[in-house]
């Protein structure tokens, strides 16, 4: 276990957590790991009640995780969802080689001005669905597809000549986004040298899924000394799971009915689905819950891997009392973690429990308004009050 003193450079240097909440675009709200839940499938207006749940509760960013899986396409998603809320944020994910990114840059700057900035990209670096690509090829085309969006964002014009993308547009207006000051914050994870280099380089908060508190500050550690070698600051943040309730023995006997009616064989095949089930990340965590896990799935106080064995991705959560989920997520924020993005089975009734028992007691704000991206007002861009051209 950490000392309460170790914590690394961040860029937001104050106490504060965003804390987000996390929607089933993609399929696997369930009320029990491993079933595939018919009253919770991946429809549109099942997402749509997570998200409007997830808003009224007061989470500041909601994640549309994106998977070739029977459920919702992201952009497409949010923005259907656009003029259905007002203040939630819209966590989108992206894998970069889906879209050419001239025209990933416009959807987002639609899409931006729709939420009037409530935006925030994940950037995804892997295979493409039903491929297997080389890494290296992944990290050149990841790179790539960000400095295209960061030209367009901020300058007149695109001019780019890479290995995998050339692209030479004389006119950036129609990409123009609604945040200022460099655009939507990137939220990127990967546990690989490339991926790692690819944040220090570009992005604003590198996602960890859970892990021990020691291989996270290591981790930490070396994503701060990446960054500062490039002359940036990152900030960090958490994608992990949660069960809270009044006390330690309901939330552990909620984590057991959980998996009562696990089937191994089934859930493998649940867990093959997604492009990142043989990553780096997922495979560490697979090590870690061999090697430190107790009978029950415990690798540490509070934090319960199970659910591992049938979601690629994140694949832990935190188990406990109001109490004691209180306490761990502050020895993160102490840590230097200052965004988190929780999710629970099944997604409305946990979101309400965490609601309701933690979120009060926390400064949750919104990392985009913090870092003015967001602006105040309505900005001059070509789709608001600029001169057209």
């Amino acid at each position: 276990m950490l000392s309460d003193s170790q914590s690394v450079e961040v860029r937001t240097p104050q106490r504060i957590a965003e804390i987000s909440w996390f929607n089933d675009i993609i399929g696997g709200d369930t009320e029990y790991l491993g079933v595939l839940d018919e009253e919770r499938r991946s429809t549109f207006e099942h997402c749509k009640d997570i998200t409007i749940a997830a808003e009224a509760a007061g989470f500041t960013n909601i994640l549309l995780p994106t998977a070739f899986t029977v459920g919702q396409e992201v952009l497409t998603f949010a923005s259907a969802m656009a003029p259905q809320t007002n203040k939630i944020n819209f966590l989108t994910a992206i894998r970069t080689g889906e879209y050419h990114p001239p025209m990933l840059a416009r959807a987002i700057a639609s899409l931006d001005h729709m939420l009037k900035g409530r935006l925030v990209l994940n950037i995804i670096n892997s295979d493409l669905p039903g491929q297997r690509e080389d890494s290296a090829y992944r990290y050149k085309r990841c790179a790539e597809t960000i400095e295209i969006l960061k030209q367009a964002w901020t300058k007149d014009s695109i001019d780019f000549s890479g290995e995998v993308y050339k692209v030479k547009l004389p006119n950036a207006q129609p990409v123009k986004p609604y945040q200022q000051n460099g655009g939507p914050l990137l939220y990127f994870g990967g546990t690989s040298p490339g991926s790692r280099e690819i944040c220090a380089e570009y992005c604003d908060v590198f996602l960890m899924w859970p892990e021990d508190e020691e291989s996270m500050y290591e981790t930490m550690q070396d994503m701060s000394r990446r960054a500062k070698e490039k002359g940036r600051q990152i900030d960090f943040g958490l994608r992990i799971h949660v069960i809270v309730r009044e006390t330690e023995a309901e939330a552990r006997a909620y984590a057991k009915k959980l998996v009562s009616k696990f089937n191994e064989q089934k859930a493998a095949e649940i867990r093959s689905r997604g492009e990142d089930s043989r990553s780096l990340g997922v495979l560490r965590q697979d090590k870690l819950r061999e090697e430190l896990a107790d009978e029950d799935g415990y690798i540490e106080d509070m934090l319960w891997m199970e659910i591992g064995k049938v979601f690629s991705g994140c694949g832990g959560g935190l188990v406990g009392s109001a109490e004691q989920v209180i306490a761990k997520l502050n020895r993160y924020v102490d840590m230097g973690i200052r965004a988190f993005i929780l999710s629970g089975f099944p997604l409305i009734e946990e979101g309400n429990h965490f609601a309701e028992l933690v979120l009060p007691h926390f400064n949750n704000v919104s990392l985009s308004v913090l870092q003015q991206r967001i602006p105040a007002e309505t900005p001059v861009t070509p789709l608001t009050t600029a001169i057209l051209q």
